[in-house]
C-alpha cells in the first residue's frame, strides 16, 4: 500500500494491537511505531519523517501532540486521517485535531476489548458535530441495543440506558473466570458494555457516561475496587474509596479518599511511596485526600457520585 500508519499507543493495548497492527497485517499496510512507550514528541517526528497518512491513539496522547512546544516545526502535510479512541473526544480537542494536525478524515470508535475492539465507529466524511457528540454506527455483522437496566427492556430512539453488543466479536469469556463472564455475557449472547448510552434514527450512538464506577485516565482502563483493595493493605488506613475526578488532559484522573486509623498521622507522600513499585505507574493516585467520613445512603452504602462531586469541589476542579 502507498501508505503509512503511526501507531503511538502501547501495544498491550487493543487499539494498537487489533486495531493497528493485526488490520496492517490483513491491509499491507506499513506500521510506524515512534517509541517504546507513548512520547508525544516521539510521535510527531515518526509522522514527519516517514511521511504518514494516518495516526491513531487515545485522546490524551493527541492532547500531548498538540500541546508539544515545538509542536509548528513538524511538517504533518502527509496525515490525512486516523482513529480515535479509548475514551470520551473533547470537541476542541476534536477540531484542533482536524484543522491543526491535517486530519479531515479522523473517525472516533468506541468498543471494549471483550469485542476485539472497536463495535461503533464513524465515517471520515462525518459532519464535525457528528464527530464530537457520537462515536458513529454499529460495525457490520454486529448488532447493538439500549436497555432500561431494570425492567431489562429495549428502550425508545434517543433514550439512555445500558448499550449491549451482540455478534462474532464478542468474546469468548475471561480467563478462568466463568462467574464474572456470566455476569457480562447474557444466554442470548449479548455483551453488557455497562456503558450508558442511546441511538438516534439514523444509528448513531452517543456515549453517556458508565454505569459502573470504572475510571478511565487518558484512555486506560482503571477500577477504583483493585486499588481500594491495595490501598486497604498500607497499615495507617482504616478505609478508601477511589474516585475519578475530571481532568483537562487525562479526562479523568484518580483521587483516594483515605480515613486513617485512629491516633495515627499519614501523609500524601506516604501513601505515594507505598504505591511505587507495586501497582502499575499509571494506577498511583493523583490527588489523595484524607477525610473523617463519606456520604452514605440511609442503608449505608458509600455515594461514589456525591464523593466525586465533593472531591472536585474540594480540589477546585
Amino acid at each position: 500500500q502507498d501508505f503509512r500508519i503511526a501507531v503511538p499507543a502501547p501495544l498491550y493495548h487493543c487499539l494498537a494491537s487489533v486495531g493497528g497492527c493485526m488490520v496492517m497485517a490483513l491491509h499491507g499496510s506499513s506500521c510506524v511505531f515512534s517509541s517504546p512507550s507513548f512520547e508525544g514528541k516521539a510521535a510527531l517526528e515518526a509522522v514527519t519523517r516517514e511521511k504518514c497518512s494516518y495516526l491513531q491513539g487515545t485522546p490524551t496522547m493527541f492532547i500531548d501532540m498538540l500541546s508539544q512546544p515545538d509542536f509548528d516545526s513538524y511538517d504533518l502535510s502527509s496525515l490525512r486521517g486516523g482513529v480515535i479512541a479509548g475514551s470520551p473526544v473533547p470537541p476542541e480537542v476534536m477540531k484542533m485535531i482536524i484543522t491543526k494536525m491535517h486530519m479531515p478524515e479522523i473517525v472516533v470508535a468506541y468498543g471494549t476489548t471483550e469485542n476485539s475492539p472497536v463495535t461503533f465507529m464513524g465515517f471520515p466524511n462525518d459532519s464535525i458535530t457528528r464527530k464530537t457528540e457520537t462515536v458513529g454506527c454499529i460495525f457490520p455483522h454486529t448488532e447493538a441495543k439500549i436497555e432500561d437496566q431494570e425492567t431489562g427492556q429495549p428502550v425508545p430512539l434517543n433514550t439512555p440506558g445500558e448499550l449491549q453488543i451482540r455478534g462474532y466479536c464478542v468474546m469468548l469469556g475471561y480467563w478462568n473466570d466463568p462467574a464474572k463472564t456470566n455476569e457480562v455475557v447474557t444466554a442470548e449472547g449479548w455483551y453488557k458494555t455497562g456503558d450508558l448510552a442511546s441511538l438516534d434514527e439514523h444509528g448513531y450512538c452517543k456515549i453517556i457516561g458508565r454505569c459502573k464506577d470504572m475510571i478511565i485516565r487518558g484512555g486506560e482502563n482503571i477500577y477504583p475496587a483493585e486499588l481500594e483493595q491495595f490501598l486497604h493493605t498500607h497499615p495507617k488506613v482504616e478505609e478508601v474509596q477511589v474516585v475519578g475526578v475530571k481532568d483537562l488532559r487525562m479526562g479523568e484522573e484518580i483521587c483516594a479518599c483515605i480515613r486513617v486509623r485512629a491516633g495515627q498521622d499519614c501523609t500524601q507522600e506516604e501513601i505515594k511511596a507505598f504505591c511505587k513499585g507495586k501497582i502499575s505507574h499509571f494506577k498511583i493516585p493523583r490527588y489523595i485526600v484524607f477525610v473523617d467520613q463519606y456520604p452514605l445512603t440511609v442503608s449505608g452504602k458509600i455515594q461514589k457520585y456525591k464523593l466525586r462531586e465533593q472531591m472536585e469541589k474540594h480540589l477546585q476542579l
